[in-house]
């Protein structure tokens, strides 16, 4: 196939290919790119026609780059990359003085809420766009500027992005509303939390996010099957369920410090753990950090 030597191949074709050599999985490109595994096989294909080289060595275990591959995938990654962000900074509605700080349902409604109020009436001048991401994973680095998750250092690392702890310690504790304890009674201990009280436990979490079983098991207690649990796959849903009085979550008192001050979360038991998991401030890497990055970050460590 002749071409131009100045003509490109499709970019979809290279976002194909740039997921899939950075997974080395077909699958989790698809996935990613919210296409079908069939579609992300035809555009790789079609880009080594193109190249007239294959890129991957296929086998029934899966696929691997080859020598040429690994050199042109580090090529593709760093052009979409830079091609991204300086996409997004062209697109910005309000150019240097708008900050995108992405975050999950749960911490921005519960935390980032109550603390923006004093960095926009410090920097009138920035304006402010939230991103809600669930899935720190699922975060598009070119999409935003700063990002606010529980990052658990070592073992649950955000790609292609930094981590700095917020808090300089965390503490994790049973919590309830005092509607609850008024209702219900008071909690003894913590088998009589299992036995006698309603539990809201989380499903679906992710690996910073500490569960009952694993919070009895550090505090060494004797986890059970608790006799009346309620279960959520949304930490965001199941605080709005401690504050509405319908039950026990574990929280974390830092992120929760305005409902522990002003009354509207009591601790249930007593005990408390630290948390291994701490809220961080995420920093895309390799961008440039211009000023409203600058004022909100110095902002967070020093508030």
């Amino acid at each position: 196939m002749n071409h131009d030597r100045h003509s490109l191949p499709p970019l979809n074709c290279l976002r194909a290919f740039e997921a899939a050599a950075r997974h080395l999985s077909v699958t989790r490109a698809a996935e990613e790119l919210h296409l079908t595994q069939s579609a992300i096989s035809r555009q790789i294909k079609r880009l080594e026609n193109d190249l007239g080289r294959l890129l991957f060595d296929r086998s029934a275990t899966g696929v691997r780059l080859t020598p040429a591959g690994e050199g042109y995938f580090l090529v593709v990654q760093r052009v979409l990359r830079e091609l991204s962000e300086a996409t997004f900074e062209l697109r910005r509605h309000q150019g240097e003085q708008q900050l995108t700080i992405a975050s999950s349902p749960t911490i921005a409604s519960l935390w980032l809420a109550r603390q923006l109020p004093d960095f926009q009436r410090l920097h009138p001048e920035i304006s402010i766009r939230i991103l809600i991401v669930e899935d720190p994973y699922r975060l598009d680095l070119a999409e935003f500027d700063l990002g606010l998750y529980y990052h658990l250092a070592g073992e649950v690392d955000p790609p292609g992005m930094t981590a700095e702890p917020v808090f300089a310690q965390e503490m994790i504790a049973a919590l309830c509303a005092p509607s609850y304890l008024a209702r219900e009674g008071a909690i003894g201990d913590a088998m009589a939390l299992l036995n006698q009280h309603v539990i809201l436990m989380l499903e679906d979490h992710y690996h910073d996010w500490m569960t009952w079983p694993t919070w009895f098991d550090a505090l060494g207690l004797a986890w059970q099957s608790a006799r009346r649990p309620l279960y959520a796959n949304s930490y965001q849903l199941l605080m709005n369920a401690a504050l509405a009085g319908q039950g026990v979550t574990l929280g974390w008192t830092s992120l929760l410090d305005f409902e522990l001050r002003e009354g509207l979360l009591v601790k249930a038991l007593p005990l408390e753990l630290e948390s291994p998991g701490r809220l961080s401030l995420f920093t895309p890497m390799h961008r440039h950090f211009n000023v409203p990055m600058h004022a909100f970050k110095c902002w967070l460590f020093q508030a």
